[in-house]
């Protein structure tokens, strides 16, 4: 079970943090044609099947896997240029399927695990600037997705079933199953909340804001399709102040970046844009 310093049940609707996002009751569905697109980049590289996304500091990094060849990549990319700057593979033996990425602490956080559900996975922490490997631990359960903050990350599973939470050596807090029926393709924490985007029963794409442990549904989004007729929240995500990115198709890849100030169920305080 958590620690008193992990426990953030009693958020409710109207949940503040410093400087960060108020989250809100909305008097009906929210969607992301509410959102303004502030714009789309194409990434100039063959990104294969994309899974992972995340944005620092101008750059924007993207996890791919090539099932015939068995690789997993690692991309960083310029932003808003969409130029191609390194890029590196990340598999381990049977290990290949990298899935949805954070950026935290000078690090990033990539789960690299078999591609089937129920096996195994190897939670890599690799250092932002040389994208060499500081670390790793190994689960027994397929993970797709991890989120960190300071203290905690945050795992889905194959089409997150179960969220697990551990600490940063790879202990395990907590293992909660996922009540909000989202196959969560990539988390993020913002703002004290778990942000996740991912698909529905029947394919429709859904962005869910919520509490941490409970997994409470605090808000959602839901999504329609790119002009290629790919749901928006079919792979990759990223919150950078209040700037919502998502990465849903396989190369040629764009990424699609949504101005979140204008959804009436989030409004965001003192965020800086990308």
């Amino acid at each position: 079970m958590l620690s008193a310093r992990f426990r953030l049940r009693g958020l409710g609707w109207a949940a503040l943090s410093a400087g960060g996002a108020q989250l809100c009751a909305a008097d009906g569905p929210e969607s992301l044609g509410s959102l303004e697109l502030v714009r789309t980049v194409a990434l100039k590289a063959d990104t294969h099947h994309v899974q992972g996304l995340d944005f620092v500091s101008g750059r924007v990094y993207v996890t791919s896997v090539e099932r015939a060849s068995r690789k997993g990549h690692l991309f960083e990319f310029s932003y808003p240029g969409g130029d191609l700057l390194r890029h590196i593979e990340v598999q381990e033996g049977d290990r290949y399927h990298p899935g949805g990425i954070c950026v935290h602490g000078g690090s990033i956080w990539i789960p690299v695990s078999e591609y089937r559900p129920r096996s195994s996975t190897a939670v890599q922490r690799r250092n932002l600037e040389s994208l060499a490997l500081e670390s790793e631990f190994a689960v027994a359960d397929s993970i797709g997705c991890v989120a960190a903050n300071a203290d905690l990350l945050a795992g889905g599973n194959w089409d997150s079933r179960e969220i697990y939470l551990w600490d940063h050596a790879g202990r395990q807090r907590d293992c909660v199953r996922n009540p909000n029926g989202n196959a969560y393709q990539d988390l993020k924490f913002h703002s004290g909340h778990l942000v996740g985007d991912g698909l529905l029963p029947g394919r429709a794409g859904a962005i869910d804001w919520m509490e941490i442990p409970s997994l409470r549904l605090i808000c959602r989004l839901k999504a329609g399709r790119t002009d290629r007729n790919v749901p928006y929240t079919q792979e990759g995500m990223a919150v950078a102040g209040n700037e919502l990115l998502l990465l849903p198709e396989d190369g040629p890849s764009r990424l699609f970046v949504f101005r979140l100030d204008s959804a009436p169920c989030v409004q965001l305080h003192g965020g800086s844009t990308p």
